[in-house]
C-alpha cells in the first residue's frame, strides 16, 4: 500500500487531469478538493475518483473548461446550469455567486444541473465557515444511481443523498455530513477495491438479503445500499427520498427515475448560505455556538469513552495525523491511478 504526502499525490492528480485536457486552474482546484478529501478521512471522496473522473472526460460525459450558466436569478436567488463541467469548480463559481447575494440580503440559494459529481459536501460548509456563514447543502444522483432501496423493497429507487449542514463558531466549525443511506457508494466502492467484505447491516442482495459482499453493487444481478438505520428506516429513507425531491426539482435537472443509466455520473444540487449578521447577529450566533460546543462537550463520558466529540472533529483529527504520515493510498485503488497514468503517459511518483 503506497503512502504518499499530500503534496506529491495533489500536484500527481492535476498531472493527470492535465494530461486529459482540464485547465490547469480547473485541475488545481479538483486535484486539491479529492486530496483533502483523503487527509479528511473519507477515502471515498478523495483520489479514488480520479480514474472515474478521466473516464468521464475522456468518454465526453465531463466537459472540462465549460462554464456555469445562468439560467434565472433574483437578488437571493440563481438557478445554474454546469454544463457537465467538472463538479468541484463549478460548485465553487456557485458558491462564489451566492456569497455577496447572502452578504446583502442574509440568505441565498442557487441550484445546480447537470454537474459534475461534486465531491464532499463537508468542504464547501467549511468555506461558508470561514466566511462566518452557515451552510445547508445536498446533492441527489442528477435522475441516476439509484443505489438506496426502501424499506422492505428489493430495488434501488433513490441515490445516497447526502445532507451537509455547517456552521461557524470562533474556533472550528461544527459541521455534519452524511448519506441518508446507510453508507456512502464511495465507502462500498472503497471496500470492493481492496477486496474486503463490507460491515453488516450496509448492503442487501438482490433479493433483500444482507450480504457484506461489496460486488453486489456493480455486477448483476444488482444487490443495494440500505437506507440509515435499517431495512425499517423509514426515517432515513424519507429523509433521502425529501431531498431527492429538493434537487432535482428545484434545480431544474431529475429527481431519482428508470429513464438514467442506474451508475451515477453526476449531481443536482441545492446550497443556501446564511449570513447570521443579518439574523440575530454574527457575535450572537458565534456567542451562543461556542456555548452550546462547550456545553456538549462538558457531558460525563462512560469509562471507555476519553472526550465527547462534535462534527468535524474526526476530520480535522484524520487531517493533522495524515498530514504527519501521509495518505495511504489501498493497493486496489493505486492500481486502477497507475492504470490511468500509464494511459495518459504520466510517470507516477
Amino acid at each position: 500500500m503506497p503512502t504518499l504526502t499530500s503534496t506529491t499525490l495533489t500536484t500527481f492528480s492535476q498531472s493527470l487531469f492535465e494530461a486529459c485536457g482540464v485547465p490547469t486552474a480547473d485541475a488545481a482546484v479538483v486535484s486539491r478538493s479529492l486530496v483533502d478529501a483523503n487527509l479528511c478521512g473519507h477515502d471515498s471522496h478523495g483520489v479514488m475518483r480520479v480514474p472515474q473522473y478521466v473516464e468521464f472526460i475522456r468518454k465526453g460525459t465531463y466537459k472540462p473548461g465549460v462554464p456555469l450558466t445562468t439560467i434565472s436569478e433574483t437578488p437571493a436567488i440563481l438557478t445554474a446550469d454546469a454544463n457537465w463541467g467538472l463538479g468541484q469548480v463549478q460548485a465553487y463559481r456557485l458558491l462564489d455567486k451566492l456569497l455577496p447575494k447572502a452578504k446583502l440580503l442574509g440568505i441565498a440559494c442557487g441550484t445546480l444541473r447537470n454537474c459534475g459529481h461534486t465531491g464532499r459536501l463537508g468542504e464547501y460548509a467549511e468555506f461558508a465557515a470561514k466566511e462566518k456563514m452557515a451552510l445547508f447543502a445536498s446533492v441527489n444522483s442528477h435522475g441516476s444511481g439509484r443505489r438506496v432501496v426502501p424499506p422492505g423493497g428489493t430495488e434501488g429507487r433513490i441515490s445516497t443523498n447526502p445532507i451537509c449542514m455547517g456552521v461557524p463558531t470562533s474556533g472550528d466549525p461544527v459541521i455534519i455530513d452524511f448519506g441518508t443511506s446507510a453508507v456512502a457508494e464511495g465507502k462500498v466502492r472503497a471496500q470492493f477495491q481492496k477486496k474486503e467484505p463490507t460491515p453488516e447491516g450496509w448492503l442487501v442482495d438482490h433479493k433483500g438479503a444482507p450480504t457484506t459482499d461489496p460486488g453486489v453493487l456493480y455486477s448483476e444481478p444488482r444487490g443495494n445500499i440500505l437506507p440509515f438505520g435499517g431495512q425499517q428506516a423509514y426515517k432515513g429513507f424519507g429523509l433521502g427520498l425529501l431531498l431527492d425531491f429538493l434537487c432535482g426539482g428545484l434545480s431544474g435537472g431529475a429527481c431519482s427515475n428508470p429513464i438514467f443509466p442506474l451508475p451515477g455520473a453526476g449531481n443536482a444540487a441545492v446550497f443556501v448560505l446564511f449570513n447570521p449578521a443579518l439574523f440575530g447577529g454574527t457575535d450572537h450566533f458565534l456567542k451562543e455556538a461556542d456555548g452550546l460546543s462547550s456545553y456538549v462537550r462538558s457531558c460525563p463520558t462512560v469509562p471507555s469513552v476519553e472526550a465527547i466529540t462534535l462534527p468535524g472533529d474526526p476530520e480535522r483529527n484524520a487531517k493533522a495525523k495524515r498530514s504527519i504520515e501521509g495518505i495511504p493510498i489501498p493497493d486496489g485503488t493505486w492500481e486502477l491511478i497507475a492504470k490511468t497514468a500509464r494511459e495518459l503517459n504520466v510517470p507516477l511518483p
